[in-house]
């Protein structure tokens, strides 16, 4: 063999190695995985984070048991934020530089909440926020890089005005945590309901610090002011408080409730027999939806937790990762944040409660919210007479989006 022939036969096998370690690398990158950070209050929140946590983890596996997206699997990384805006920032930063996480997502906390979404702001970062109610993250601070999954302050509060409006109460009391989600929820009551009944008075409002209530001033606040009917916005450890000392005191016997979030099984499960009976309450009736889609998630859920009840954290966390594989797939597999925005405007995905559009006017999902009255059974609180509102339903008109919306 000649010296050039040698050369180029050298060459050739060289280009095939180059080939080969090509082939392999595009393999390894198509047989990768696509990483998700969510950041939240688990220490802070724990009885629905916990089962927001496992609905995320049912939808990664049962996403990666169909193969992911172009081969690629699902990964979940959690952070704990501890309630707080600043460590929230900080872990979104550890989450993107040190673990290379694909996807953000995350909050629970409105003020956290409102914090990430600037942080993907300021950074150019795609952001789901899954849980934080705040209209402030789709209208007053949205921006393009952010969307939400759940239903917000707005559309919870709109659920129950026309509930509130059949008590034809001319006084009422309002009472509701001091922090960006009870502030929200307030105003939001109080004008649609002044737009429909224009002599309404607001006879008092108390507003204790979030998970700082003084349970027994803020009853007796509301008694002292005689009014015809409460709205609250009180949830977690500050409901019980309030119910507990309310029912003590006789407040709450004949007084019309009107109330978020109470119906939600996170809320009402702790209180057992002590659930307000008759008020009327957004929340997650788990155990009668009697839809084809959420009984299968009912078993697909219990099968993969021991037979564990659902909290509505457990469906939100699911449907949080539906909407991203949903969101991967129409990007056609990609995952940087233009793709990504561009896959979630207009973006329809089937959950658990029907399917939902990430809208591209705001970025705000159209999941729904069920409205109902709180009864007993088996002495444990349950949700009776309720009804499921499409979000859609309860969403001002666009042009009055519009102008809510934060243009970039």
């Amino acid at each position: 063999m000649n010296q050039r022939a040698g050369f180029l036969l050298s060459m050739a096998g060289r280009l095939a190695g180059v080939a080969c370690m090509v082939a392999f690398s595009a393999a390894a990158a198509a047989q990768g995985t696509i990483k998700i950070g969510d950041i939240n209050s688990y220490k802070a929140q724990p009885v629905f984070l916990e089962a927001y946590r496992m609905g995320m983890a049912l939808a990664v596996a049962e996403a990666n048991a169909a193969g992911g997206v172009d081969g690629k699997k699902f990964e979940l990384i959690t952070r704990d934020d501890n309630a707080n805006p600043g460590e929230a920032v900080r872990l979104a930063e550890e989450l993107i530089a040190r673990e290379r996480v694909d996807l953000l997502v995350g909050s629970f906390l409105s003020h956290v909440g409102l914090a990430l979404t600037d942080y993907a702001k300021q950074k150019k970062t795609f952001f789901v926020a899954s849980e934080a109610l705040t209209d402030r993250i789709t209208w007053g601070s949205g921006n393009r890089y952010t969307y939400r999954l759940r239903t917000s302050t707005y559309m919870l509060a709109a659920s129950l005005v026309p509930e509130a409006l059949k008590l034809n109460k001319k006084r009422w009391a309002i009472v509701y945590p001091n922090y960006e989600y009870g502030q929200s929820a307030v105003d939001t009551f109080k004008k649609l309901m002044k737009a429909r009944q224009p002599d309404i008075e607001f006879v008092t409002e108390q507003a204790p610090p979030l998970g700082k209530v003084d349970a027994g001033s803020v009853v007796q606040a509301i008694a002292d002011a005689k009014p015809d009917a409460v709205f609250n916005a009180l949830f977690a450890a500050d409901l019980a408080k309030f119910v507990r000392e309310g029912n003590n005191r006789g407040l709450l016997k004949d007084l019309p409730v009107v109330s978020l979030l109470t119906g939600e099984p996170e809320y009402l499960d702790p209180l057992r027999d002590e659930a307000p009976v008759g008020w009327i309450v957004t929340g997650y009736p788990w155990q009668t939806i009697d839809t084809p889609a959420h009984k299968a998630f009912v078993k697909a859920y219990q099968a993969a937790n021991h037979g564990a009840d659902l909290r509505l954290g457990s469906v939100i966390g699911y449907s949080l990762i539906k909407s991203l594989v949903e969101g991967v797939k129409r990007a056609g597999g990609k995952t940087d944040t233009e793709s990504m925005i561009k896959a979630f405007s207009g973006l329809k995905v089937d959950t658990p409660d029907g399917p939902i559009v990430y809208r591209e006017i705001d970025h705000q999902s159209t999941l729904g919210v069920y409205v109902g009255k709180i009864g007993l059974k088996d002495g444990r609180g349950i949700m009776v007479d309720y009804r499921y509102v499409p979000g859609e339903k309860l969403l001002p008109p666009d042009d009055e989006v519009a102008k809510l919306r934060a243009r970039d």
